[in-house]
């Protein structure tokens, strides 16, 4: 009984010590992440006003977010009683083990903000690296989200994004689709690319500057295959490319103009 006594005294005096010290640091972790919260938000605000970009908004606000919430972290630590000063020497001798650990993070790190100083591409752009094909949904501080065309989500370390091949199809404004049609060696080429050009021209999508194109590409084995390329706006690549190849066969049907297709000869012996 009387140990049980002592342990009561005991966590009255921890808690008439620290008590009140914990209150406060919870109520300054509430406060302080309200606040941050408002910060953030009123430089959002601020970064709309002054037209920064997307992806560079974005990129900064995260970074603005994290610095603020360790921030906030250490006042709190301060509050309940640490040594700031050795809490920050335990971090930064711990922080040495980590960063090795952590090499491809921080090369990721380094990848996101190299992307954010030369922009090799921003938000909405329709671009092809590391093997993946999609438009970026997303620049954050580690990593690049790309939206493929079968709309799955493709997450891409910024590091690698930094330092490999990028193409990037909106840049430029303006997309070449690259289709071919062969038809029969005993059709007429002059009235082949005639009818092609119609298909290309007729399209609303299909732009006059860069001029399409309808070209002799190859003489195939059982056709003469053309070149049909088109320009359009990168939004509009896979509308122009499945008009333009539905659109070329049945134009090339209704001008009567063949398009060769595997024949199979069937031999049968004599019983």
């Amino acid at each position: 009984m009387e140990k049980a006594e002592v342990w009561f005294n005991y966590a009255i005096e921890l808690a008439k010590e620290f008590g009140p010290k914990l209150i406060t640091a919870i109520i300054i972790y509430l406060i302080g992440s309200w606040v941050i919260k408002k910060l953030v938000g009123a430089a959002r605000k601020m970064m709309s006003k002054s037209s920064y970009d997307e992806s560079l908004q974005r990129f900064l606000l995260n970074l603005i977010s994290w610095a603020l919430k360790v921030f906030l972290i250490l006042v709190v630590i301060s509050q309940l009683g640490v040594d700031v000063t050795t809490f920050a020497a335990v971090i930064a001798a711990a922080g040495l083990a980590v960063g090795l650990a952590l090499q491809g993070s921080l090369s990721n790190f380094a990848g996101g903000v190299l992307i954010m100083i030369f922009k090799p591409y921003r938000i909405g752009d329709l671009i092809e690296a590391q093997g993946v094909l999609g438009g970026v949904k997303e620049i954050e501080i580690f990593t690049t989200k790309l939206i493929t065309p079968a709309n799955k989500l493709a997450i891409v370390p910024n590091g690698a994004m930094a330092n490999g091949n990028i193409i990037n199809y909106t840049a430029e404004g303006k997309i070449r689709v690259d289709t071919t049609v062969g038809v029969g060696y005993d059709e007429d080429i002059k009235k082949t690319k005639e009818v092609l050009m119609e298909v290309l021209t007729s399209n609303p999508l299909v732009l006059a500057e860069p001029a399409p194109s309808v070209n002799v590409s190859e003489l195939a084995d059982s056709s003469v295959n053309f070149a049909v390329r088109p320009f359009c706006k990168p939004e509009h690549y896979w509308d122009v490319y499945f008009a333009t190849v539905e659109g070329s066969k049945l134009a090339l049907d209704k001008a009567g103009i063949e398009i060769p297709y595997p024949h199979h000869v069937e031999i049968r012996r004599n019983e």
